[in-house]
């Protein structure tokens, strides 16, 4: 067998763009020894950010759970409260119990009845419009006083 000669390869022409190429060859290599390396951080971030996201919502889970139990031994409390006082006034205001403050006062049912007529009520009948009830109250006529039988001086 024949063995083939070795033949020295020959120089690029171009030597620009061999050096060029070069250059490429070599920021390629050192960007893939650090692509890997911030892909990890990349994915770690993310998984510390959703360890964060899921710790932090479950400490406010937790804190709205023990405010609601607050709000819920406020609230039995309350309406245990509201029972004991209504029971209160009720048994103050029993018609026996107060029979019996009067009659130690020596308080009795009246004899008599005294009925005391009242005036009846003046009212203003004159139709107003809302917004302009200040100023018809501003440029009509005070009302006049009202005159009874005695007057106080």
């Amino acid at each position: 067998m024949i063995n083939p000669i070795a033949v020295p390869r020959p120089r690029p022409r171009n030597t620009r763009r061999a050096h060029t190429a070069a250059q490429d060859r070599r920021k390629r290599n050192n960007s893939a020894r650090y692509t890997s390396l911030v892909r990890a951080g990349v994915v770690i971030l993310v998984l510390f950010g959703l360890v964060f996201a899921y710790v932090t919502l479950t400490s406010s889970l937790t804190g709205y759970n023990y405010a609601l139990s607050r709000a819920q031994a406020k609230r039995e409390a309350l309406i245990e409260e509201t029972t004991r006082l209504d029971d209160q006034l009720a048994a103050l205001r029993s018609q026996e119990r107060l029979a019996g403050i009067a009659a130690r006062l020596g308080m009795h049912e009246p004899q008599r009845f005294a009925l005391v007529p009242l005036a009846p009520a003046q009212t203003d009948t004159s139709p107003r419009v809302a917004f302009l009830r200040v100023l018809q109250s501003w440029f009509s006529r005070p009302p006049a006083p009202h005159r009874s039988g005695s007057v106080m001086r």
